[in-house]
């Protein structure tokens, strides 16, 4: 019984190891970090809110229709009447002409709708559209945000990870040199200084090793974070550094191109014209408000019909109503005054936005041109640290060099691979970079 336990709960370990570890390739890595996203959600809820409120401003130009319902208890008072200062025979020379009716009810249904609002109702609707466009490019950039750093994050595990490897390689080379110092000072043939300081050297890789060891493992949560996904997940990364560059337009043609798809330059142009339509509303105010109203009344009693009865009565009335604000103590010139200020400052806000893309995309542009010739210069920095590794190592065997100079090919050898996987992945982010920068 104690050993079938002990199988469930190891088969249960093994289960949720399982579920922790995950396989992914760079795309699968953003398509789920999308996914995963709790600010692009928000971001994608700044639009419906944007998409909603256009939807209201458009229907303000529609008509609307109202309907009202009132009862109302008035106090009793002697009914409307006349007496007549004579007498006729047979006739009463009193007359009631209104009675008093105590319960009032009124039902009313009224229609309206603009007719004219100084421009204001199409300058809303143009606004409001606008900032819906403004609201998407938004989106869009925080989704362009955020795949850069998925893919950031992606490719810091591997090359922490890649990194770890070539600390592991490093101790375990330094531990075979010190095995073989050890035999050869046991044969007279090296000294205690020469051991002590293979030692030292294996120290300084260990530690190097711990330093790679907790770098990897940060780098997996920053990724996990990244993703959306618990921190306790182990990716395995799938996907290869490609050492093949990938064929970028002239700096000219992606500074233009940069210019014309970054979505912050395309939400600012929005924002400019939601500027434009914002004077026009605040315009609207020096023309005059003209609506064609209607309404129709069901009342008992109804006050047209003389004299009033108890009973239902309807009627109805149609009519324009013009307003025109003939002094506001001038609110309106104020409120131009603000939207033109406003529409000043997104203008300005504009063209800081495209110097800085125009910035962005040149120093991306310069990036990836250094970093494309750091790794052919890396490459061949690896083959040679390996071609001196390996002679070092023949000589040293032969007593033809010494310990500090087998010492330092070993650590030119480690350098050497970590400057040239370091360059790889640069390599890789700069394209990524730049591919970001111009807007794809």
């Amino acid at each position: 019984m104690i050993s079938r336990v002990r199988a469930l709960a190891l088969a249960a370990m093994v289960a949720v190891t399982a579920e922790a570890q995950q396989s992914l390739t760079i795309e699968q890595a953003v398509q789920l970090g999308l996914e995963n996203s709790k600010m692009l959600r928000q971001s994608a809820s700044k639009v419906q809110y944007a998409d909603a409120k256009s939807a209201e401003v458009n229907a303000s130009a529609l008509p609307s229709i109202r309907a009202t319902g009132a009862y109302t208890r008035v106090s009793d008072i002697p009914p409307f009447s006349i007496t007549l200062p004579f007498t006729i025979p047979g006739i009463p020379n009193s007359f009631v002409l209104s009675q008093t009716i105590l319960d009032n009810y009124s039902l009313r249904v009224g229609v309206q709708q603009p007719l004219f609002t100084g421009f204001r109702l199409d300058a809303s609707k143009e606004a409001a559209a606008r900032n819906v466009d403004a609201s998407s490019q938004d989106y869009a950039k925080d989704k362009s945000d955020l795949i850069f750093n998925v893919r950031t994050a992606y490719w810091a595990l591997f090359r922490a990870r890649e990194l770890k490897k070539l600390a592991d390689d490093n101790v375990a080379q330094i531990t075979a040199h010190l095995n073989d110092v050890k035999n050869l000072e046991d044969q007279g043939l090296a000294t205690i200084n020469d051991m002590l300081a293979a030692e030292v050297q294996l120290s300084n890789g260990q530690l190097a090793q711990v330093d790679a060891n907790n770098n990897a493992q940060i780098a997996l949560v920053a990724l996990d974070n990244t993703l959306g996904i618990p921190l306790s997940t182990d990716i395995t990364i799938a996907s290869p550094v490609a050492e093949s560059p990938r064929q970028f337009a002239p700096l000219d043609a992606l500074v233009q191109q940069g210019l014309e798809a970054r979505p912050e330059i395309k939400g600012m142009d929005a924002r400019v014209k939601a500027g434009e339509a914002g004077v026009t509303v605040a315009r609207a105010g020096w023309w005059p408000q003209i609506a064609l109203t209607g309404n129709y009344y069901y009342a008992n009693p109804n006050q047209r019909f003389q004299p009033a009865l108890i009973a239902w009565k309807n009627t109805w009335d149609v009519g324009v109503n013009v307003s025109l604000d003939i002094w506001n103590w001038g609110t309106t010139v104020h409120q131009t005054d603000q939207a033109q200020a406003q529409l000043a400052q997104t203008r300005e806000a504009s063209g800081q936005m495209q110097d800085g893309v125009t910035l962005d995309i040149t120093q991306a542009y310069l990036t990836l041109k250094q970093a494309r010739e750091r790794v052919a210069v890396a490459k061949q920095g690896v083959a040679r640290a390996e071609e001196n590794h390996r002679v070092t190592t023949q000589r040293y065997k032969e007593g033809l060099v010494l310990n500090s100079e087998m010492i330092d090919a070993l650590y030119s050898m480690t350098a050497a691979k970590t400057t040239y996987t370091q360059s790889l992945v640069d390599f890789e982010l700069a394209q990524a970079r730049l591919a970001k920068a111009v807007g794809e």
